[in-house]
C-alpha cells in the first residue's frame, strides 16, 4: 500500500476516473501542461491530452460556466480554481445556476460538476490566498461540500463526488496537502457522501472538525488525554449533507461539545452545528457549546498563528467546556 499525501491522492483520484469514465474532463488555469499551481493535476495533460486537460484564460466566471455547459451536455468536468478566494467572481455561476439545474428541470439536468479548490491558512499566503468560504456553499440548497483532512479520504470521497449526480464543492486543506500522510489503497474505492468518522473515540466531550483544523484538534485531544481527559473526536468530511446523526449520538454520550473552524466565527458553519446539535441533544448537554474559531477579520499575514484556532486555544475549550458546572 503506498503512502501518499493529499496531492498525490487527488492526483491518483483523478488519473483513476478520466482512465475509468472518458467523460471526465478537467479545466483551470494551469492545470495543463504546469500541472497546477499545487501539481495536483500533474502528467494528466501529458497522459490525456488537451481536449481533457484544459489550460483556460483567468476567469473563473468562464471556468464555471463552461464546465456547467460541458455537464448538461453529458460530461463530467472538474474544473479547478486555484484558491478559493477567486471563487467569487464564479459565485453567481456556482448559486444561480449549477445548484438549481436538478431542482429547475424536475431531475433531467443533474448538471455533475466538481469543483476542486484548495482552502485555508497556513502557507503565508495573507488575505487572498488564505479564505475559508464553505459556509456561503453550505447556504445554498443543491450543492454538496467535502473537506478531506487526509490522502485516504481525499481519494475516496473524490472519487464518489466526481460518480455522483450533484454538483460538489471539493475543500481541500491546502495547509496539510503535502504534510498530511497516510496509507492508501492503490486502484479504485470510494467514501461514502455523508458519513463522518470518528478519529478518536471518548466520553467527556465531542471534538467537531474537518480539513487542516482536524490535525489542530487531533493534538488538542492529545494534550488534553495526557492531563486524564477523554475526548472524542469527529472529522465531518463531508460538511453538506452533514451527518447530523454521527454528531448527537457523540454528545448525547459526552453532554459536552466544542466545534473547531478557521473560517471566521459570526455566520460560520460552527454556528449551524450548534443550532442543529442544540435542537436534538438539548437535555443532554451539559454545558454551552463552544467554538473555537478564526477572528472577525481579514485574514493576516504576520499574525497569521494567531489567527487560526490552533491546539493551544482547542485544548483551553475542551478544559473550559469539561470544567463547566451549571
Amino acid at each position: 500500500m503506498p503512502t501518499m499525501n493529499i496531492i498525490q491522492a487527488v492526483n491518483d483520484a483523478l488519473r483513476i476516473e478520466m482512465k475509468r469514465d472518458p467523460r471526465v474532463v478537467i479545466l483551470g488555469e494551469d492545470v495543463g501542461k504546469f500541472g497546477g499551481v499545487f501539481r495536483a493535476t500533474a502528467g494528466l495533460f501529458e497522459e490525456f491530452g488537451d481536449k481533457r486537460v484544459i489550460d483556460t484564460p483567468l476567469a473563473e466566471g468562464g471556468i464555471i460556466g463552461a464546465a456547467i455547459g460541458m455537464a448538461l451536455y453529458g460530461l463530467r468536468p472538474v474544473p479547478e480554481i486555484q484558491f478559493s478566494d477567486f471563487i467569487f467572481p464564479a459565485f453567481d455561476q456556482i448559486v444561480n445556476e449549477l445548484a438549481k439545474y436538478r431542482y429547475r428541470s424536475g431531475g433531467q439536468y443533474p448538471a455533475p460538476v466538481v469543483i476542486r479548490t484548495p482552502v485555508g491558512g497556513g502557507i503565508k499566503g495573507g488575505h487572498y490566498h488564505s479564505q475559508s468560504p464553505e459556509s456561503l456553499f453550505i447556504h445554498t440548497a443543491g450543492l454538496v461540500v467535502v473537506c478531506p483532512s487526509n490522502p485516504i479520504d481525499a481519494k475516496g470521497l473524490l472519487l464518489s463526488a466526481i460518480r455522483g449526480e450533484d454538483p460538489v464543492l471539493f475543500m481541500e486543506p491546502k495547509r496539510v496537502y503535502r504534510a498530511a500522510k497516510g496509507d492508501v489503497p492503490e486502484g479504485d474505492y470510494t467514501i461514502p457522501i455523508g458519513k463522518a468518522k470518528i478519529v478518536r473515540e471518548g466520553d467527556q466531550v465531542t471534538v467537531i472538525a474537518w480539513g487542516a483544523m482536524l490535525h489542530e484538534a487531533m493534538e488538542a485531544c492529545e494534550q488534553a488525554a495526557a492531563q486524564g481527559l477523554r475526548p472524542e473526536l469527529i472529522d465531518l468530511r463531508t460538511l453538506w449533507p452533514v451527518d447530523i446523526d454521527a454528531l448527537v449520538t457523540s454528545v448525547k454520550k459526552t453532554g459536552r461539545c466544542v466545534i473547531v473552524h478557521e473560517a471566521p466565527r459570526t455566520c460560520g458553519f460552527g454556528g449551524e452545528l450548534s443550532s442543529l446539535i442544540q435542537e436534538r441533544c438539548f437535555v443532554h448537554l451539559e454545558a454551552p457549546i463552544r467554538r473555537v474559531t478564526g477572528w472577525d477579520t481579514p485574514f493576516p499575514y504576520t499574525l497569521e498563528n494567531e489567527y487560526l484556532p490552533r491546539a493551544p486555544r482547542i485544548l483551553k475549550a475542551m478544559q473550559e467546556t469539561t470544567a463547566y458546572e451549571a
